[in-house]
């Protein structure tokens, strides 16, 4: 397998995720180029937050950005979730006859001490929040485990000076596939793209170079804006292609590769 044919795969965290469909799609995958999957928490963090009796609350930006909000109890819950996810993907793959190592994060951030938000109106600051801004990605761990022939298994979590860090799964994916020389990054989506109208799937954008992409972001709404930014970090970072894709359908990692969603490239 060459370094150059890397492939990195964000799996989102929701409640939608056929994680035994998922494994059997990149499995297939898996066997003909080195993959590294990086996976959302969403769905088991919400879970777990709900077993142990802890609100689950969210921090809204000025600027309209969403994010969970995570106090030091939040993020240790997180911590917690990612390991357990991290293990089921080990799990599923070796379903399909993969081998797959969880990886402690590889990503690095800084913790922002004081974070502004809006609360009932009015912009409050928030200082319990650890949430970070990547900074990069190491990769020698990773390539050492690709190098065992094993597909590693990343967590949505940034190492810091303040410990553990949530951050956005999709632009940590940026930054490992940029880290990695990776040729390729998937961000699976619950939607089959990027779309003109955010309302309207018969809008999506099938093709979005890198000097296009300014214009791009004026179209990606909610979560999507985040998405559309991690392909283009990548792209700057050196990836050849970004797809965002339908995580909803079987072979959605073949799917995307195929071309099906929104294709981000260098052009």
């Amino acid at each position: 397998m060459s370094d150059n044919n890397i492939l990195v795969v964000k799996f989102g965290g929701g409640a939608g995720l056929d994680m035994a469909a998922c494994a059997r799609d990149v499995a297939e995958v898996a066997r003909t180029r080195p993959v590294v999957i990086v996976h959302g928490v969403s769905a088991a963090m919400d879970a777990l937050c709900a077993e142990r009796g802890v609100e689950v609350r969210t921090i809204t930006s000025p600027t309209g950005h969403s994010s969970r909000y995570t106090d030091p109890q939040t993020r240790d819950l997180f911590v917690e979730a990612a390991e357990s996810v991290g293990a089921a993907w080990v799990s599923a793959l070796a379903d399909h006859g993969i081998s797959a190592q969880r990886v402690n994060p590889v990503v690095t951030a800084e913790r922002k001490s004081a974070v502004r938000a809006v609360v009932s109106g009015r912009v409050q600051i928030i200082r319990d929040d650890y949430t970070g801004q990547i900074t990069g990605a190491d990769a020698a761990p990773l390539r050492d485990i690709l190098a065992a022939g094993l597909v590693p298994v990343v967590p949505p979590l940034a190492t810091s000076a303040d410990g553990l860090l949530n951050i956005d799964g999709d632009r940590a994916a940026a930054a490992i596939a940029a880290s990695l020389g990776a040729s390729e990054l998937v961000i699976l989506s619950n939607v089959r793209g990027l779309y003109r109208d955010p309302s309207d799937a018969a809008t999506l954008i099938p093709r979005v170079t890198l000097n296009e992409l300014s214009r791009a972001l004026d179209s990606a709404a909610g979560r999507m804006k985040r998405k559309v930014i991690g392909a283009q970090e990548a792209l700057t970072g050196g990836v050849r292609r970004v797809v965002i894709g339908d995580g909803r359908s079987a072979g959605a990692v073949s799917a995307a590769l195929a071309g099906s969603g929104t294709e981000f490239i260098q052009g």
